[in-house]
């Protein structure tokens, strides 16, 4: 507890251990002293509005005080701090159970993305397995037919039939792990991915060319949310590892604007074992962060 709210507290408590003393001849500033005395006993709004209710006591107790001829004034007042000290209690009280609201909408959502993720990790791993099997099983029926020329173009048809579909189930549930992957690394850190594109190295994200400052070698804010999202990312589709790759007109300046991103990455959680930099001389900027698959 601070010093502040002690002393409100003190006064507080000094303030209703006066009201019985209101005159009995002010019943205005009974009926205000009652409706905070009701303020002060209910549970769900008495630890709020602390220096409202204060500011309300004294100037009830200004008004039992005053003479005669200052009660209009003193009255409008004390009226006025009584429903500020109940409006502002409850509307304490109303933010409060907002903000509770709100992080536990938070922390569902996350909830919620991580147990997608895991399934579909695991369909992927089955798939991946049938797949395997799949293999293994046409190798088998390949070296059965061998001695059966006549047959053997209409095995390879067949086999090719089912490695084929097995592989658009095995593509869509990638897919499916990525776009889980992407919305739960956007939901953790806040931050938005860049559009990628996938090659032969993996999935590749390019950073804005405004990432870094003409001739700088550090990040932008936003650039650095954008990776750290890119390494929430890497981590919830359990990549084994992400490259750095930097293209500027300075080969030194391209090698610390890589180590620059790594540095960003680790900072986002991933382990920096597991981060390859590179950074080389070209005619065009050019920033990025490959997310290699298993």
């Amino acid at each position: 507890m601070t010093f502040r709210p002690m002393i409100l507290t003190a006064a507080l408590a000094a303030c209703f251990a006066a009201a019985p003393a209101m005159a009995a001849d002010n019943p205005d500033a009974a009926r205000l002293s009652q409706r905070l005395t009701a303020l002060d006993a209910d549970s769900t709004l008495n630890t709020f509005a602390a220096y409202e209710r204060l500011q309300a006591r004294q100037a009830v107790s200004t008004l039992d005080q005053a003479a005669k001829r200052d009660r209009p004034g003193a009255l409008y007042v004390a009226e006025r701090r009584v429903a500020i000290a109940e409006s502002a209690a409850r509307t304490q009280a109303m933010q409060r159970q907002v903000d509770q609201l709100d992080r536990e909408r938070a922390e569902l959502l996350v909830e919620a993305s991580q147990r997608d993720a895991a399934r579909t990790r695991a369909e992927n791993e089955r798939l991946r397995l049938q797949a395997q099997m799949q293999a293994e099983e046409a190798e088998r029926l390949r070296v059965q037919s061998e001695a059966d020329a006549a047959s053997l173009q209409d095995v390879e048809t067949a086999l090719k039939g089912v490695a084929g579909a097995q592989a658009a189930r095995l593509n869509a549930a990638r897919d499916r792990q990525a776009k889980l992957a992407r919305e739960e690394a956007e939901l953790v850190t806040g931050g938005k991915l860049p559009t990628a594109k996938r090659d032969s190295r993996g999935e590749v994200f390019a950073l804005d060319k405004a990432s870094f400052g003409s001739g700088k070698d550090s990040l932008g804010s936003s650039a650095q949310t954008t990776v750290k999202t890119v390494a929430a990312y890497a981590q919830a589709s359990s990549s084994p590892g992400v490259k750095v790759e930097v293209t500027a007109a300075d080969a030194k300046l391209a090698q610390r604007r890589a180590e620059a991103v790594r540095d960003a990455l680790v900072a986002g959680g991933w382990p920096q074992g597991q981060v390859q930099v590179t950074g080389k001389a070209g005619k065009a900027d050019r920033t990025e962060l490959v997310v290699q698959s298993k």
